[in-house]
């Protein structure tokens, strides 16, 4: 078994290797991180007519954004109830809008730049593994008042027609989310920023921040960059470059692993194309890929190193736990990264002082907000609009360092172990 990134390097498109930062370079905003949230930014801030740079330490997609389960759908790490609670009702609306506007513009992305090796396929179902109908009608219900959001109810038969698992009783499918591959999707980003005049350094770890005064000064190993607007957009990969951001958020490790080829199989156990999760907290999530050759499942997180062996093996445990028939499906290979979580886990995203901007913390829920979270942040940058103080009730609040991450490890443990009691009681 092999544990790189070779399924995305072998189904990768692009495969453009961009030089370091040598010498000073002059533009209006520079970009720290070349994730998702850090490509949408340039290219917005293009799209616009800035003159952007972005200083990516390791390659493109690099980390989780680029390796992650590919799933684009509407929501937050967090709970609607929650955002309510610290927002206001009205806030926690427009917030969920914005979520919606996030996932449609990676679809119309994908769609303006013609990124076929996307490979979007729309499609993800949300599963219960206990009887609970009844809230799953009540959520798709208020999700129609609310935002005229479509989602199809699946019954207990529905499901089990399409996942053969005993595990599984209802589901709501949403139409309008998609899966896709995420590195594919990046690199074509990096490419169009690049066409409009935009400047990408690989390989170009940013060591200072000089942030003082109108003119803002970002250092590597070989160069320097100058510009009125700094955004930080580093993640999970933070680090020490920046004291404030390194103490708001968690840097949680999140595992991904994809099945040999074994198409027969797969199909024994899987007869849909969308993308599913379930309802724990942190639970599984997977979809077929490659054609339908392989399958790709996702799940577990930790808060601190932990052996890729020993995470695949309780992968393993809980695809073989809900699809039996899966038992001689062998792991070819898989990988992790980091995710950053803020301790309310909304992202954290909005002007820290002028000309410095942050645009982090997307908790496993990335693909819609780093979108949405990249545009709102151009447009302030742009002057076009002021729609990122909507997530201001959601900022650079401490995560507790150490013992912070102590307590979300506890905290994992413990809603597994009330998921493990709740569906034992179902």
């Amino acid at each position: 078994m092999t544990y790189p990134d070779s399924y995305y390097r072998r189904t990768m498109a692009d495969q453009t290797v961009r030089r370091s930062l040598a010498g000073k370079v002059d533009c209006d905003t520079v970009i720290i991180g070349g994730g998702l949230a850090g490509l949408t930014t340039a290219l917005q801030l293009a799209r616009g007519g800035q003159a952007v740079a972005v200083l990516e330490a390791e390659s493109i997609g690099f980390g989780a954004s680029g390796r992650n389960g590919g799933f684009v759908s509407p929501g937050y790490a967090t709970g609607s109830a929650e955002i309510a609670r610290i927002a206001g009702q009205d806030a926690a609306r427009r917030l969920h809008l914005l979520s919606i506007e996030g996932m449609d513009f990676v679809r119309e992305t994908i769609e303006a730049l013609a990124i076929r090796d996307a490979l979007p396929t729309r499609g993800i179902t949300s599963v219960l593994r206990y009887e609970d109908g009844a809230s799953l009608k009540a959520h798709a219900e208020k999700m129609r008042r609310l935002y005229d959001y479509e989602l199809d109810y699946l019954d207990r038969d529905q499901v089990r027609s399409v996942l053969k698992s005993k595990r599984y009783f209802q589901a709501l499918r949403d139409r309008r989310a998609f899966h896709m591959h995420p590195l594919n999707y990046l690199r074509a980003l990096a490419a169009e920023i690049e066409r409009l005049g935009g400047l990408i350094y690989e390989s170009s770890a940013v060591t200072k921040v000089v942030l003082d005064g109108a003119e803002k000064r970002v250092l590597t190993g070989g160069g320097e960059v100058r510009a009125r607007t700094v955004v930080f957009t580093t993640g999970g990969y933070t680090g020490s470059l920046h004291g404030r951001l390194k103490r708001a958020f968690l840097p949680i490790a999140t595992y991904v692993m994809v099945s040999e080829e074994a198409p027969d199989l797969v199909a024994s156990a899987i007869a849909t194309g969308d993308a599913i999760g379930d309802n724990r907290r942190a639970g599984d999530y997977y979809r077929v890929v490659d054609g339908g050759k392989r399958l790709l499942w996702g799940g577990r997180i930790t808060t601190r190193a932990a052996s890729t062996d020993a995470l695949v093996r309780e992968l393993r445990a809980e695809m073989v736990g809900t699809y039996p028939q899966l038992s001689g499906l062998k792991t070819e290979l898989a990988w992790s990264g980091l995710m950053s979580y803020a301790r309310h886990l909304m992202p954290q995203i909005g002007r820290m002082s002028p000309g410095v901007w942050y645009c982090t913390a997307f908790g496993g829920h990335g693909l819609n907000t780093t979108a949405i979270g990249g545009k709102v942040v151009a447009e302030g940058i742009l002057g076009q609009s002021e729609r990122y103080k909507l997530y201001q009730p959601f900022g650079l609040v401490w995560a507790g360092g150490l013992a912070g991450l102590a307590v979300a490890q506890l905290t994992y443990w413990k809603l597994q172990a009330q998921d493990w009691w709740r569906e034992r009681a179902a």
